[in-house]
């Protein structure tokens, strides 16, 4: 597959070591603190987080004391700050794999999307929300941030997309929540994000 080939562990850990990497806002954004501040007391909930970069969502939820969280990523420099910043996270709950290539069993309750799906190769995207229905618990949730916006002929991520073409790849998987423009994105990603909440029906 061109994304093994191209956007591998060897892409995204030059990426890190060269600075190039906007997607790393510093923070946990505020899209998705708003929607864990929902979810109550922390649970037994199995959470996954594909793509997680430097680990600020799992940061918080592990902080606020969600006790399953995983966290996946090819770069080992992306995990390895997450464990510098937060020293007890578990250390197998820390998953240097190929989102591809992860076990649904056991399935998680919650896949938690922040800049990943825009990561991979839009060859893949049918892929990705296949996957994403088999990882999760039949009634368990993706949710979280789509870029819905174009980048023009990028042959490199970011990569954009329109809503109308995700609602195709998730259709025959999901059911369709919440699925709009993000309205509490960081200010330089203002109206350029959308919300989604989707629950799988497999």
């Amino acid at each position: 597959m061109k994304s093994d080939l191209l956007f591998g562990q060897e892409y995204w850990s030059s990426r890190y070591a060269t600075g190039r990497t906007g997607w790393d806002a510093g923070i946990i954004t505020p899209p998705l603190r708003d929607y864990f501040a929902q979810l109550g007391p922390p649970t037994a909930l199995r959470i996954l987080i594909p793509g997680a970069g430097k680990g600020y969502e799992a940061e918080y939820l592990y902080t606020m004391g969600w006790p399953n969280v995983f966290v996946a990523d090819l770069a080992p420099e992306a995990l390895q700050a997450l464990q510098a910043r937060v020293p007890d996270f578990p250390a197998d709950h820390l998953l240097q794999e190929d989102f591809f290539a992860l076990s649904p069993e056991p399935p998680y309750n919650l896949i938690v999307e922040q800049t990943f799906f825009c990561a991979i190769d839009p060859a893949r995207r049918a892929d990705y929300a296949r996957k994403c229905s088999e990882l999760l618990r039949p009634g368990g949730k993706l949710m979280g941030v789509l870029f819905d916006r174009e980048f023009g002929s990028a042959s490199e991520p970011p990569f954009g997309g329109t809503r109308e073409e995700y609602r195709a790849y998730f259709a025959p998987y999901f059911e369709f929540l919440h699925f709009e423009t993000a309205y509490n994105s960081l200010k330089p990603r203002q109206g350029q994000e959308l919300f989604i909440c989707l629950k799988n029906r497999h």
